[in-house]
């Protein structure tokens, strides 16, 4: 397992009981996780937190808020800045276990990387990418979260940096940057479980993960590294290294690893499953 264990703006402070309660920044949050199903070791009193997501017995849920909480506020990591909120679907616009990708990504980028990050969402990936030279084109099919990314931008101070900001369905933007022979040495793609693009184009991971990233593969010359990402519980980490491996491994020859990302809980010790990853590079991916 992969755990983000270099935050100090983030922490998990515990996980149980279907849930799971973190820090950001000075605020203290509660929120659903299906994965968090033993007991919490921590009081589950309300009065320790700021906000707390409540699923709603029909589908979705809502923000109950117990203090006066900013519109957004700012979690730093190293040298990136973030601005996190309440966000629909019990989101902060931030995955905090993603920071082991982001160290990841930091140590393979530098000024000769070209990097396509597709299904960007607010761009903590292009970011760390960015913030250690590389040039990125980050996709995402919902414009205001890419202007959520954009900000995000300003506040790590990265204005001057090479980010295109696209947004577009991701396999269409792939296909047009097909025929106009568009070449990039990196990839990065954070696909949903199910989406829709911007004209309504259906996404399923489980259907169309496999021809997506043959379909990438056409993109790719010279390549430095590819990042795949999933959040789909009933997909195992080893299904992304069979599917990397055989698209990229065999084509440019690449060595794929596979694994499931944590988070750390302070109370218990425990490391939270958050979704895996798949890191295809030269030579050996973990150290």
């Amino acid at each position: 397992m992969w755990i983000a264990d270099n935050w100090t703006d983030y922490e998990l402070l515990d996980c149980g009981d279907g849930e799971r309660l973190e820090r950001w920044g000075k605020y203290t949050l509660r929120r659903p996780d299906p994965q968090a199903i033993w007991s919490s070791a921590r009081d589950r009193s309300e009065t320790d937190i700021d906000a707390r997501y409540l699923r709603s017995s029909n589908g979705g849920g809502k923000w109950e808020v117990y203090s006066k909480l900013p519109d957004n506020w700012r979690v730093n990591y190293d040298a990136l800045s973030f601005n996190v909120k309440l966000m629909n679907f019990k989101h902060t616009g931030l995955f905090p276990e993603q920071a082991s990708n982001w160290d990841w990504l930091r140590q393979n980028c530098d000024s000769q990387t070209n990097v396509l990050n597709l299904f960007g969402y607010t761009g903590a990936a292009s970011l760390a990418c960015a913030g250690a030279g590389a040039s990125v084109c980050h996709v995402d099919a919902a414009k205001g979260i890419v202007d959520h990314a954009r900000g995000n931008q300003r506040l790590s101070g990265l204005e001057q940096a090479p980010i295109r900001w696209i947004v577009d369905d991701c396999r269409e933007f792939v296909k047009r940057e097909i025929r106009r022979g568009k070449r990039y040495n990196a990839l990065i793609m954070d696909p949903p479980s199910y989406g829709r693009g911007t004209k309504g184009e259906i996404w399923k991971l489980e259907d169309d993960l496999y021809a997506f990233c043959k379909l990438c593969a056409e993109l790719l010359a010279d390549v430095r590294f590819i990042l795949i990402n999933s959040y789909t519980t009933g997909l195992s980490a080893a299904v992304l290294t069979y599917i990397a491996q055989s698209i990229y491994g065999e084509r440019f020859g690449l060595n794929s690893e596979s694994r499931e990302l944590g988070l750390r809980a302070a109370a218990s010790g425990l490391v939270l499953p958050a979704g895996a990853s798949c890191r295809t590079a030269k030579g050996k991916i973990t150290e």
